[in-house]
Order: C-alpha cells, then sequence, then structure tokens
C-alpha cells in the first residue's frame, strides 16, 4: 500500500501523506541474462496481459487497509493544504514559505536510512503501529495549539519537522510489508490500485481543506487530519500477518545494519543510477512544491479555495495519468519516460512563473501532476527492481534520503532565491535546471526488470569446519583459488571484477586478486568479513543473479576452486586480556 509520507507527494505534501504508493514495493522476479561487453540497449517491453486493477480487493486486507489509507491520505493533504496556507499568513517571507517544505523533507533525509535497518530487523506491523499512534497525538496537539492561536511561523515549522520524522522512521517498515497484503500475482495490479487511492486523495484533499478552511476557519482541517488515520489504526490492530520470515541466523546488529546498507548501495551500479537520476529531477522540481502557496497568494492574489484547487489539480493530473503509465512506458520505455516526465515538469515551471490568472496556474497544475507521477512511478520501479529481500528496506532508505536530500536543499535554495529575484524568475531558472538535467544524467540508465533475478540462488556450500566457531569471531578472511589460461587472463580480471562488487554488496570488504609470481596460471581472491556471522549471511545473500556473474568467471578454469575460511587467530594471552 503506502507508508508514511507519500514519496509519491512531497513536503508537508509528503508529510501529510503517511502512506506512501505502492510502485515502492513491487518486487520484479525476471531470469538474469548473459552479461555482454560493450554498450547495453535498454530491453524492449514485455507483452505480458497485466492483472485486473481490481483483483487485489479479493483480499480483504488489502482492501480494508486501501480504504483505510485512502481517508487518511486526505486528511493529511488537507494538513498540506492548510499547512501552507497558514504560513503565508503568519510570515509570507518566500524563504518561511519553502522553509516548510524544507522542514519536511530533511527528517526523511536525515532518517531514512537508520529507519531503513529497523524496517530488516524488527517487527514491521508493531513498529507502524506504534508510530501511527504517535503521529495522532502530535496532530491534535497542534490541532489544540492552532485552535488557541498560539502557533508561529518557528512553532509550524517544529511540528512539521516532528510529524517528519515519525512519517521518516514509518516509511520503509510499510514499504517493506507491503508484498505481504497480496498474492504475487496480483502486485502489480496493486501498484496501480494504490497509486489511484494515493491520487485520488490528492485531488480531493486540497480542494476540500479549501472549502473548509473558507467555511469554518483554518484550525478545521487540522483537526480532521488529527483523526483521519484512526482506521489505518484498527486496521492494523485486527489484521495478524500470516507472512512469517524462518531465520536460520540472528537478526543483524542495528549499527551493522547501516553499515550493511551502505556498504551494499555504493557497489550496487543498478542502484546508484537510480539514485543519480533522481538527484537530478527532483531538485529542480522541489521549486514549484515549495513556492505554490505564494503563487496562488501573491503572484496571483487568490484565497485558500485557490491554492486548494491547485494541489487538487495536481492530484488530478496524476490519477489520471496513472491509468496511461503502461501504454506510455511500451511507447516510450522507461528512460524516455523520465524524459518525457523531465520536460512536462519544466514545462509547468513556466507556466507557473508566468502565470496571473487562475486558469493557467490550474493547466500547469495539472502537467504538474501528470509530470510527477510519471517520473516517480518509474523512478521507485527503478529502484525496488534493483534490491533483493534482504536489503530492500535500507535500498529504499538510500532512495528515500537521495529524494528528500534533493528536495531539501531545492527549497531552501528556490525559497532564497524568490526572495531575491522574484517567483517570475525562480520558476524560470528552475525550468532551465531541469531541462539541462536531462543530458547531464542520460548515461544513467533506469532499471525496466528485464534480465534481473535477485531472488536466493543458495549454491555456495556451507563451510566446513573442525570445531564450532563462535558467531561473532573475526575478522574472517575468505580465499579462493583459481587455475586459468594465462592467455585469458585479462578476460579472467574482468569476470572477476563484476563478482568482486558482488561480494562487497553482501558484506565483505578488503577485497582483492593476487597473481603467484612462481605459478602465472594461479590467482587468487581474498576478501575480508566481520565476523564468522557475517559471512553465514553472506551465504544466503547471494541472488540467482550472483550466480551468474560468477558462472563467468568458472568458465575460464582449468581445475575447480579451492575455498578457504580464516579467522583471526587469538592467543590464550589474549582472551584472558
Amino acid at each position: 500500500m503506502q507508508a508514511a509520507t507519500a514519496i509519491l507527494i512531497n513536503l508537508r505534501q509528503m508529510v501529510a501523506n503517511r502512506h506512501l504508493d505502492a510502485t515502492m514495493v513491487q518486487p520484479c522476479i525476471v531470469m538474469e541474462s548473459a552479461v555482454k561487453s560493450g554498450k547495453k540497449k535498454e530491453p524492449p517491453p514485455q507483452n505480458v496481459a497485466p492483472a485486473s486493477i481490481w483483483s487485489p480487493f479479493r483480499g480483504r486486507v488489502f482492501r480494508l487497509l486501501w480504504a483505510a489509507t485512502v481517508v487518511a491520505n486526505i486528511g493529511g493533504w488537507m494538513y498540506n493544504a492548510a499547512a501552507g496556507w497558514l504560513m503565508t499568513s503568519i510570515d509570507s517571507d518566500p524563504l518561511m514559505v519553502s522553509l516548510v517544505q524544507a522542514a519536511a523533507s530533511f527528517p526523511m533525509f536525515l532518517f531514512a536510512l537508520p529507519a531503513g535497518a529497523l524496517a530488516d530487523i524488527i517487527d514491521k506491523r508493531r513498529f507502524i503501529l506504534a508510530l501511527e499512534v504517535l503521529v495522532t497525538l502530535v496532530s491534535v496537539v497542534f490541532a489544540v495549539l492552532v485552535s488557541t492561536h498560539l502557533v508561529t511561523a518557528w512553532t509550524l515549522l517544529l511540528f512539521v519537522f516532528v510529524s517528519s520524522t515519525l512519517s521518516a522512521l514509518e516509511a520503509p517498515a510499510w514499504q517493506s510489508i507491503v508484498p505481504q497484503l497480496v498474492p504475487k500475482e496480483d502486485l502489480s495490479a496493486a501498484v496501480a490500485a494504490n497509486s489511484v487511492g494515493v491520487n485520488i486523495s490528492r485531488a480531493v484533499g486540497p480542494a476540500l481543506a479549501g472549502v473548509i478552511i473558507a467555511g469554518f476557519g483554518v484550525a478545521a482541517p487540522f483537526w480532521l487530519d488529527a483523526f483521519s488515520n484512526v482506521g489505518v489504526i484498527a486496521v492494523f490492530l485486527w489484521w495478524r500477518t500470516s507472512h512469517r520470515h524462518l531465520r536460520t541466523l540472528p537478526a543483524e546488529r542495528f549499527k551493522s545494519a547501516i553499515r550493511t546498507g551502505i556498504r551494499y548501495s555504493l557497489n550496487n551500479r543498478r542502484l546508484r543510477a537510480t539514485l543519480l537520476r533522481a538527484v537530478g529531477f527532483f531538485l529542480f522540481a522541489s521549486a514549484y512544491w515549495a513556492l505554490l502557496p505564494l503563487v496562488a497568494r501573491n503572484q496571483i492574489a487568490g484565497g485558500p479555495e485557490l491554492y486548494g484547487g491547485l494541489l487538487a489539480a495536481i492530484g488530478c493530473g496524476a490519477v489520471g495519468c496513472a491509468f496511461m503509465l503502461s501504454r506510455l512506458k511500451a511507447k516510450f520505455g522507461t528512460n524516455g519516460l523520465v524524459t518525457l516526465g523531465e520536460i512536462g515538469t519544466a514545462i509547468t515551471l513556466v507556466l507557473l512563473g508566468f502565470a496571473r490568472e487562475p486558469i493557467m496556474a490550474v493547466c500547469a497544475s495539472l502537467i504538474a501532476g501528470m509530470s510527477w507521477i510519471v517520473v516517480v512511478a518509474t523512478l521507485n520501479m527503478s529502484a525496488q527492481i534493483a534490491l533483493p529481500d534482504w536489503v530492500r528496506g535500507r535500498g529504499l532508505a538510500m532512495y528515500v534520503m537521495a529524494f528528500f536530500g534533493s528536495m531539501t536543499v531545492g527549497s531552501v535554495l528556490w525559497g532564497e532565491l524568490a526572495g531575491l529575484a522574484g517567483l517570475p524568475i525562480t520558476h524560470f531558472i528552475a525550468a532551465a535546471g531541469t531541462l539541462l538535467a536531462i543530458p547531464l544524467t542520460r548515461r544513467w540508465k533506469l532499471q525496466t526488470g528485464a534480465g534481473i533475478d535477485l531472488s536466493p540462488s543458495m549454491h555456495w556450500p556451507e563451510p566446513i569446519v573442525t570445531n564450532a566457531v563462535e558467531n561473532d569471531a573475526g575478522p574472517v578472511m575468505v580465499t579462493v583459488e583459481y587455475r586459468i589460461d594465462p592467455a585469458s587472463r585479462d578476460a579472467f580480471l574482468i569476470a572477476l571484477e563484476a563478482v568482486s562488487h558482488e561480494r562487497k554488496r553482501d558484506g565483505a570488504y578488503a577485497w582483492g586478486v593476487f597473481q603467484d609470481t612462481a605459478d602465472e596460471s594461479r590467482f587468487l581472491e581474498t576478501f575480508l568479513l566481520d565476523s564468522w556471522l557475517e559471512h553465514l549471511r553472506q551465504h544466503k545473500r547471494v541472488t540467482n543473479a550472483d550466480r551468474v556473474l560468477q558462472s563467468h568467471v568458472l568458465r575460464f578454469l582449468k581445475a575447480e576452486t579451492i575455498v578457504t575460511h580464516l579467522i583471526a587467530a587469538e592467543s590464550a594471552s589474549d582472551i584472558k586480556a
């Protein structure tokens, strides 16, 4: 379904929506193709008939959570619209208005990785439930402060920051729990259904907030939001997941899990490509999210109804485009689709720069919604299919960090620039940056899912030991001896270099390869791991895609490999000390 701060929205606009679109969580398992040298072309779209968008609703849990999430996100979008409008009433300085988005985005950057580590090692359902209750309590306190006119600009920013922090902690856990809600064959349909649900709430919430603020005052939307996620809490209290992950090894320790997540991300080129493309887009797209309240209030001289209507138009554009995503992807391909969304975002920024009447701003908002869903859904999918299950929470957390880090920096940048140069010039500069980012990031290709099988291969034999080894014994050195034809030396080393990244992704460090000075056919691969337990985990983490990489190395062999495991030796006096 969706988790914590919708990664399909933004800012408060992201903090307001506590439930992420399920495009974040669709696993894609296909067979690994042979690795080829030279420039790689994007695989053509596969002609597979998708499941009906209604098929996930056969499951009672999905059905109830979907409905509860839509209600919660409507409340969140009302909060979003009311918070942005409240700040323009308290302090209309462009920098202060843009800091609302920065306060919402920064916690997602700051806490995403620790939250991702937690998502991979704890009971996700209980964790989500506890955080949902805390979000409700924080929202109630803020509604009281607004009703009693005790909110200042800095109080507003503080509560945005606190609420976003809770959402940041919750997001990876919710992303990781989604595949438990529907059968594997219904996951693609669940993605479409959840995208529609998120954007329905985005279309309804802001427009409803504008009407409520005009009729009942600015405090009313905050009270409605405070209790909008009661349904989500009720469903999680009732639901008892039948999914049980049978652990054969102890859970990872928190700090070790974070280190492993960082090491994995640095050595996963597919994920790195997605992160770089995300930074190139969100840094500039953050401009219209940060400045939209000022466009509505100052540039067009509208009221809360107009601001809510513009946010609703963004949601309507996204809902309409969500139904066309599969056809657009078939026509333009994954990377072409993102380029199309980036061009649409640049057009949005130009139109907002020229907007002096509501009609032009509404047209810009419709284009913004269509462009946003196109880019974000594609980036989310690319990040998702680059990750195996064991590190999914941490890998997605790195994507969240790139997303919200860019949004935070961009929000402050565009707010400061708008104060110096004005709203129109700022929008035009952001539009130029969006277009410039297209050729600069083109070389980083996004993932389609074709040729990647990240399911565990389980083909490594268990290491042989003469005596029991303590789990925390280490560090551990693993050596692999290869015998090859010296004439194949260069090709062998190239193939082994690809394997080195797999070793590092799965927990190894200090990787190296050495050639015997007395026998040019003998090579020794070495790598270290923190502990014996970490090496046992490495055995469980190897995927079928990794197995294919290893098979390219094995084709050079003239004899069987010889694998040895060595543990740092301690003398009796060292142990006593």
